[in-house]
């Protein structure tokens, strides 16, 4: 690939351009997204998105240039089934003028295997978003088998779905290469997305480092165009400081370990 993977500058940029700057936490508050908001757009650069919670999108809008994004979450953290309360959240994400969702799939009726209310929830979603980007996050290291998690992606996509996201980063396991790898094969095979849907990880990724096998994935499976935010985006906070330390030098480039 052109990308060299051993510069540790080049993953960083790349990285810094696909990143969801995150903050998900109960007690968050307009300070703490304006917080968000400023470090959005540095010195650094500008990544690709906010991630909020639904209350706070109008506030991060309104802070925000327009070449962020604005993504607000929906049914998170745990991947319910009532389907009027998520369209309800939806409906407001939209108002607040995000440009992106992240659903939550209710993943547990998906284990006990009832595709169809699992499905009847994504249609509705997606019909309720409009034109704005859809994420669904499969929680994929609760799924833990292959087989579901490749069942999850499958009705993702048949649902129209912009991005398969790994994780809510609110469990034991996070993003994993070989989940990774099986929500990318989705992508690949299926007719109507295999050249426009992307993958989203998140959960665990601190370091610039981390991002490396993913990178190395969605260009072996989607190929190397797909490197952008269009179709790669990466969920953290953390993983801002380890990119800023990097950008300013504090890496030699092709420091990257065992990468």
């Amino acid at each position: 690939m052109s990308l060299d993977i051993r510069d540790a500058s080049e993953v960083a940029r790349l990285a810094l351009r696909c990143l969801d700057l995150t903050t998900l936490n109960d007690s968050d508050t307009e300070a703490d997204i304006g917080r968000l908001c400023e470090r959005a757009c540095s010195a650094a650069g500008t990544v690709a998105a906010v991630c909020v919670w639904p209350r706070l999108a109008a506030f991060a809008r309104q802070r925000l240039d327009a070449s962020v994004a604005v993504a607000a979450v929906a049914n998170f953290p745990a991947g319910g089934t009532d389907v009027r309360a998520t369209l309800r959240e939806v409906a407001g994400i939209v108002d607040a003028g995000a440009q992106e969702v992240d659903l939550v799939l209710p993943w547990r009726l998906l284990q006990a295997g009832d595709e169809t209310a699992t499905r009847a929830l994504l249609r509705a979603v997606r019909e309720s978003a409009g034109g704005i980007v859809l994420k669904v996050i499969l929680e994929t290291g609760e799924l833990g088998e292959p087989e579901v998690i490749a069942r999850a992606a499958r009705l993702a996509l048949d649902c129209d779905a912009d991005f398969l996201k790994t994780s809510t980063g609110k469990t034991r396991v996070g993003a994993t290469p070989p989940a990774a790898e099986i929500l990318l094969q989705a992508i690949v095979a299926h007719p109507r997305a295999r050249d426009r849907a992307g993958l989203k990880v998140a959960g665990g990724l601190r370091r610039v480092e981390d991002v490396v096998p993913y990178v190395e994935l969605c260009a072996r499976y989607l190929g190397e165009d797909a490197l952008s935010s269009r179709r790669f985006r990466i969920g953290a906070s953390a993983l801002l400081d380890d990119i800023e330390a990097v950008l300013v030098g504090a890496v030699a480039p092709g420091s990257m370990g065992g990468y």
